[in-house]
């Protein structure tokens, strides 16, 4: 079943690359008692991933943050390696905070999986965005396949 709004995020955790290694991100903390805009996408270094989506939010990260925002987090089904090089390859810097779902275990209990096998991918997150207010979902934005429109900053921005 996919999450809806009023839903709260599932507890588990998924990976980050810091300097100290790969750490565990728990989703209670992550989203506990502040506002984190998520926004999951197919596939780090992907063409429509990295023209357009991963850069409108490093761009707009000032303007969400103005907003009320405390957290902006990318998630891909990637390991936190090339999540880590995909956001040092678009200077990403601590504007967003890149997140592996290596397993697609987060993707999976949010119900927002898709089968990329056809490409080569296997499993994968739809693209997305939700905004979570202490846990609980207070908009969620899931694009059609092939659209890249309500998941983006810009959209976003416009829903807080």
């Amino acid at each position: 079943m996919t999450i809806k709004v009023g839903d709260k995020v599932p507890a588990l955790a998924v990976k980050t690359k810091t300097a100290e290694g790969i750490q565990d991100v728990k989703t209670d903390e992550l989203f506990g008692g502040k506002t984190v805009v998520l926004f999951a996408l197919p596939g780090a270094f992907t063409p429509t991933c990295s023209a357009k989506h991963l850069p409108g939010y490093v761009e707009k990260a000032a303007d969400l943050k103005a907003k009320g925002v405390d957290a902006i987090a990318c998630l891909s089904v990637n390991d936190a390696f090339v999540m880590d090089a995909w956001g040092k390859d678009q200077k990403v810097g601590d504007s967003v905070l890149m997140l592996a779902d290596g397993n697609a275990d987060f993707t999976k209990a949010v119900g927002l999986e898709m089968d990329g096998s056809g490409y080569g991918m296997g499993t994968r997150s739809k693209r997305y965005a939700m905004v979570v207010k202490d846990g609980v979902v207070k908009e969620l934005l899931v694009e059609e396949p092939g659209q890249f429109e309500v998941s983006s900053a810009d959209y976003v921005l416009g829903k807080l």
